[in-house]
């Protein structure tokens, strides 16, 4: 199980030379905790940044500065961290429990964006596997109990 395999492909993204409250209208819109700064190249574009929701709290609201006076790239996370395509979904939960984040854009090899991957994404997929596994369990004790009467 792949990164790619799993990741989220429709992402909203936005350019760090929006103002913030283009950010924020996104989010809303589109109900996302999350927008990925891009740029634009020849292959696609390319995330060089992340601004969250929490972002938006902790350097916006909580110092109380007008939202007309910043750009998304006065506030957004310039570390961004990015996971190839093929990545594992176990290495990249490592990567981001490692780095602390909960949301990891996708990159393939021209390091173009594919799609993002959240702790949510990781959540609902763990989730269904789980399911599988306890009717497995439920199948077996079925069976054997029909074979044994």
């Amino acid at each position: 199980m792949s990164a790619g395999e799993y990741c989220n492909r429709e992402v909203v993204v936005v350019s760090k030379t929006e103002p913030v409250q283009e950010a924020i209208t996104l989010m809303r819109n589109n109900h996302v905790g999350d927008v990925v700064v891009v740029e634009q190249a020849k292959h696609g574009v390319i995330p060089v940044g992340i601004l969250t929701d929490r972002d938006i709290v902790l350097e916006i609201l909580a110092e109380d500065v007008d939202l007309n006076t910043v750009s998304i790239g006065d506030v957004m996370s310039y570390e961004l961290v990015t996971v190839n395509e093929s990545t594992t979904l176990i290495d990249t939960l490592k990567l981001m429990r490692q780095k602390g984040i909960r949301r990891i854009p996708v990159v393939n090899e021209k390091g173009t964006l594919e799609g993002l991957l959240s702790v949510d994404d990781l959540l609902e997929l763990l989730a269904e596997q789980l399911n599988d596994l306890v009717a497995l369990i439920s199948k077996e004790q079925s069976s054997e109990s029909r074979r044994r009467k």
